[in-house]
C-alpha cells in the first residue's frame, strides 16, 4: 500500500467520521455517503481558494487597503455585536 493511498484513506474516513459527528447520519450511511461527502468537500474547498484569491487580488489592488481592513473590521464586529445582543431580522 502506497504513502498515498494511505493518507487518502485516512482523509475520507475522517470526512465520514465528521459528517457522523455533525450530523445524525448513522455510520454506515455517512460512509455510503462518502464519494458525495469527499465532492462536497472538494467544491467548498475550491470555492474558497477560488475567492480567496480573489478577495486577495482585490485588496492588493485597492488604493487604500488599511480603510478595506478597518472596514471588514467594523463589519464583523457589528455582526458579532448584533448577536450578542440579540437583535434578529425580521423573516418574510
Amino acid at each position: 500500500m502506497s504513502t498515498r493511498l494511505a493518507a487518502a484513506s485516512g482523509a475520507v474516513t475522517a470526512v465520514v467520521l465528521v459528517a457522523v459527528w455533525v450530523s445524525d447520519l448513522s455510520f454506515e450511511r455517512a460512509a455510503l455517503l462518502a464519494p458525495v461527502l469527499v465532492i462536497g468537500l472538494a467544491a467548498v474547498a475550491g470555492l474558497v481558494v477560488f475567492w480567496g484569491r480573489v478577495g486577495w487580488d482585490s485588496f492588493r489592488q485597492a488604493r487604500h487597503p488599511r480603510l478595506v481592513i478597518a472596514a471588514a473590521l467594523a463589519f464583523v464586529l457589528l455582526l458579532v455585536g448584533l448577536t450578542l445582543l440579540g437583535v434578529q431580522l425580521p423573516r418574510e
